[in-house]
This record gives C-alpha cells, structure tokens and sequence, in this order.
C-alpha cells in the first residue's frame, strides 16, 4: 500500500518492511523534535487495518488473545498478541473497540495471515472479521498532540500518542491541516528510545513475549486459557526467557549504523569472540546519537560492554535477566 502523502515536499520513501510511507521529509532531527514535543504526525498508512464486529466479538478474542478483552471497555485501547502452540509470538495487535466494533492495526503484510487464522476459529460465533486495509490508513499523533480527533473517527489513545482510523481518502486533507508530518525513522527513533518492542524487529519465529518486555503490557496473566498460554505460565512460574531485551548506547563516532541482526559480542573478545545477540533495531536519536534496541542471552552480564560488529555499545537492562 504506498501512501498518497509520498508526494509531500522533501519525501523520501522508506525501505524495507515500511516501505510505502516516508522515510522522513528532509529533516530527521527536526520531525523527532517536533514530535517529541507534540506537534505534527506519522504516516503509518502502510499498516494492516482489521476489524471484528458482532456481539460475541470481545468474548471471542478473549479466547484467542493473550490480552484479556471480554470485558473491554468502548475507548480503552489496549495491545495483545497470538502466540504459537508453543507460547512464540505469531502476530501483534493494537486495539481498540469502538462500542461496536473492534479496530487493530498490525504490521504491514500481516494481516492475511492474521485474517486467515481468525477465520478458522470463528465456529459458531456471531464474528465479522474483515480486512479494512484499503479504506482506512492509520495516522499517529504523538503525546501531547492537541489536535481534535475528526469527527467520526476512531481513536486508540495510549501513552504514547493516539492512533487514528482515518478513511484513507481523508488522508491528504488531514496531513494539510496537521502539519508538520514526521517520517517513519523519527518515530522508529522515539520507539527505540521507549524500549517499544516491535513485531519482526525485536521479535523472530522463537520470541516469546518475556524476552521483550510484553508481560503485563500486551500479556495479561490472570485470565482464561489461549494457545501458547503454557510456556507462559510455565516461564513466569518456574524459570526466565533465554533471552533479554536491551538498550544500546552506540559509538557516535561510527558513520553506519548495524544494521539489523548484526552480532553482538562481548568487547574484551572483540569481533571474533562468541555471538551472545544480535541488534534488532538502530536509529539515530535527536538528543542521545546512536542508540539501539538488541536481544541478548540472558547470562550476559548487564554491565558488560559489547561490541556490535566492530561498534562500541554500551547496554541498558529492559528485562530484567
């Protein structure tokens, strides 16, 4: 799905898993700080859009979400995940419901997959599950925005900003009025700096949510059963993920930055030492330079410097090992 708003002055397109949004406008830096401080939005119009309607909607997805919903409030958003049978992260939803029904974007190209399984479980429940992707683009204005919902426009409302449904032939009107936008990496850049894991970055077809921080966020651990719920139980019972999520503080000195999946090394053994993680996700940050999301083995001692590739990183624990 390539975004009408490539056509803004100064847009680059984004590569990669975002592409068809902006990259950014020209400025990197100065789309971070304005979202930083409220101001502006992010095309997030390459996103998968899915919808669940009908009255046993919430009941149903309480059965089959890691989140408990059944009793979800119209306005709450709140974030969940499907797991494998064996308790790995299959897919990621941000929700909410609208009274009616239930909006989530998801990662841009899977909400097929995503669609696909929900069909299969539907049985005898009075569910619609559809596809909205074509009509509606996802439109992110950051924490501290002051800008109205347009009317009839759903909303999820987090911490971290509010994600609007917008129709997506509203989409070149909104961006007139709500200028300035903000390119992908300015708010890859905020996420990375909030310890935001996210679905194919921080997470590959191993990934349970404890390694990266989801327990409590987008797992709820007091409710009913759902697949994969055992090797959570069992992992927050019993034992720890092998693996940690944590933040990185990069050499600025360096030109490039790793890329994802780079190796990641204890420093005294240099770049020939045993690979411990890797990066997922790097960035360039307004105010703090080079900083990056990794996943590491759990048995790597928090304070140890590392090296990703031939880069100095310094961590900070996420999770806890």
């Amino acid at each position: 799905m390539k975004s009408s708003l490539l056509s803004l002055p100064g847009a680059v397109p984004a590569e990669g898993r975002d592409e068809g949004v902006a990259a950014h406008y020209g400025d990197l830096f100065r789309e971070q700080r304005a979202l930083a401080d409220g101001a502006g939005f992010v095309d997030l119009s390459h996103r998968g859009v899915v919808t669940v309607s009908g009255d046993d909607r919430l009941s149903w997805l309480h059965l089959l979400l890691t989140q408990h919903v059944s009793e979800l409030p119209a306005g709450r958003a709140t974030e969940a995940l499907i797991l494998s049978a064996n308790g790995h992260i299959e897919h990621a939803l941000s929700l909410v419901d609208d009274g009616e029904t239930v909006w989530a974007h998801v990662e841009p190209g899977t909400q097929d997959a995503l669609i696909a399984y929900l069909e299969s479980m539907k049985f005898f429940y009075r569910v619609e599950v559809a596809d909205r992707t074509d009509e509606f683009a996802v439109v992110h204005l950051p924490a501290g925005s002051t800008a109205e919902t347009p009317e009839g426009v759903v909303a999820r409302e987090t911490a971290h900003g509010r994600d609007l449904f917008l129709p997506r032939a509203e989409l070149e009107s909104f961006a007139a009025a709500h200028a300035p936008a903000a390119g992908i990496l300015a708010y890859e850049a905020l996420r990375v700096e909030g310890h935001r894991p996210r679905l194919g970055f921080e997470t590959d077809h191993r990934t349970i949510p404890h390694e990266v921080g989801l327990i409590g966020t987008a797992v709820h651990l007091q409710k009913g059963c759902y697949r994969g719920q055992e090797t959570v139980a069992r992992v927050q019972n019993l034992g720890k993920p092998p693996r940690r999520l944590v933040f990185l503080h990069l050499d600025g000195s360096e030109v490039t930055l790793p890329a994802h999946g780079t190796p990641l090394r204890l420093a005294a053994d240099g770049p020939d030492g045993r690979q411990l993680g890797f990066v997922t996700t790097a960035v360039r940050h307004h105010e703090l330079g080079p900083i990056a999301l990794a996943l590491v083995k759990r048995n790597v001692p928090v304070d140890a410097p590392l090296v990703a590739g031939t880069t100095a990183a310094a961590q900070e624990t996420v999770v806890e090992p």
